[in-house]
């Protein structure tokens, strides 16, 4: 099955947003609390149960200023509360899983990052249980070659710990400097029975990703051939600047691929 939509609200609030998505024949959204989590468990019990009779996929983004490899102790701990409450968040909304950019490597080796990070996720896993909440976490590929993130670190995590991922093919491109094999890709995808991913336009330098851009149906093309090639189960998240409008994109150009 392919899902697609955006990431934050369509309309007005997270309600009225879940509302409309069917109506723009979208089945899924990212709840974004990218800039902080300004939700109570009983608005995410209410929107978590019209989501469900909407049948619109939910999920969560954690926070930007999250990093499990961080220096300081105290900043790693932060990180995981930060997630871990979203995690509480995403259990009474019905969402699953629940996205984060796992840190940086800083001054530490990309294995010493991955270390530490891959600890920071047992750890939580060990919380998630205790509080017997229903969702995942996914680290994210990370658009920057500073972050930790690449493909092989975040399929590596989910294979040494069982945590969720989520593939954003954007920040991938950029990171790859633009080249990025599809074909190639989805053989490594393999061990994911569901892939989570982001999408959009992408601009890059020599450092990775620069920021967001409007996306163009000729930059999916690719992307979405592969998908319809190997029948995949996926959700694909807009993170474009208008983010449901580029979803409707995604959907035309797949319509278009499965109906030829």
């Amino acid at each position: 099955m392919i899902r697609l939509g955006p990431g934050g609200n369509c309309d007005k609030d997270l309600i009225s947003s879940i509302k409309r998505l069917p109506t723009l024949s979208l089945s899924a959204q990212e709840i974004e609390f990218t800039h902080g989590i300004m939700m109570k468990n009983e608005l995410a019990k209410k929107a978590g149960e019209i989501a469900k009779e909407q049948n619109i996929a939910l999920s969560i983004h954690a926070p930007y200023y999250i990093n499990l490899n961080s220096e300081e102790i105290e900043k790693q701990k932060a990180s995981m509360q930060r997630i871990l409450t979203c995690c509480e968040r995403a259990h009474y909304l019905g969402a699953d899983p629940v996205v984060f950019h796992a840190g940086y490597y800083g001054k530490t080796s990309k294995e010493e990052a991955y270390e530490t990070i891959k600890n920071r996720i047992l750890e939580m896993h060990d919380e998630i249980k205790k509080c017997g909440w229903k969702t995942t976490i996914a680290p994210e590929i990370a658009g920057k070659h500073s972050s930790f993130g690449s493909v092989e670190e975040i399929l590596r995590l989910q294979k040494e710990t069982g945590c969720n991922a989520c593939i954003d093919f954007a920040h991938l491109y950029a990171r790859e400097m633009g080249k990025l094999n599809y074909p190639k890709l989805f053989d490594k995808l393999k061990p994911l029975k569901h892939i989570h991913a982001h999408f959009s336009g992408i601009a890059y330098t020599e450092k990775g990703e620069k920021n967001h851009e409007i996306m163009t149906e000729e930059f999916f093309m690719p992307l979405a051939k592969e998908i319809v090639k190997r029948k995949s189960d996926i959700t694909i998240i807009s993170e474009s600047p208008i983010t449901w409008k580029d979803s409707l994109k995604m959907k035309s150009v797949i319509e278009k691929l499965q109906t030829h």
